[in-house]
């Protein structure tokens, strides 16, 4: 057996470049999202939504908030999250435009919707819907927030390495 086939030399620490690191928080991120929902989903989290949205209409009329049904929420939700997990390719390659569009993502799905999440249960004295996934979503997005900076570009050794292992692909797959 080749060994050199399969080892091309690069350490682990190479081969975690920072779109690895965007693309793994992105999945990770998706996922507790997708937790999330669930945990709010299982702990009817959408009456208190309504029955609160319906107060702040009375008080304030000319906030447009919507209310939901159970199937239109949780196949917007499903929706939303298929979207995140299928646009991760993209964020494995390190596209600029989604690393971009992760940092208010993750600031107002992430941060905020944890925090409020937290933050109502200490307020109301009770745990209110959604809070036992809360830290998860809230590490996630800060997971997320945190490798949203942009790639730094190899190094020129790196790039060689790099080089060499593409070629050395190539030419075993020549050779065969």
């Amino acid at each position: 057996m080749n060994r050199r086939k399969y080892f091309s030399g690069t350490s682990r620490a190479e081969n975690l470049t920072p779109n690895r690191g965007f693309g793994i928080a992105w999945v990770a991120f998706a996922l507790a999202v997708a937790v999330h929902v669930t945990d709010e989903a299982t702990h009817d989290f959408l009456s208190i939504y309504n029955s609160s949205v319906h107060s702040i209409r009375e008080r304030l009329p000319l906030i447009p908030l919507p209310t939901f049904s159970f199937r239109i929420w949780l196949s917007l939700l499903i929706a939303g999250i298929l979207l995140l997990l299928c646009l991760s390719p993209l964020a494995f390659r390190g596209d600029s435009w989604l690393r971009i569009a992760s940092r208010p993502l993750g600031l107002l799905v992430g941060v905020l919707n944890a925090s409020l999440h937290i933050g109502s249960s200490f307020y109301f004295g009770r745990w209110m819907p959604g809070v036992y996934s809360s830290p998860l979503l809230l590490l996630a997005a800060i997971c997320l927030l945190a490798n949203s900076g942009r790639s730094t570009p190899a190094s020129p050794a790196m790039r060689r390495t790099q080089q060499h292992a593409r070629l050395q692909c190539r030419w075993h797959s020549l050779s065969r």
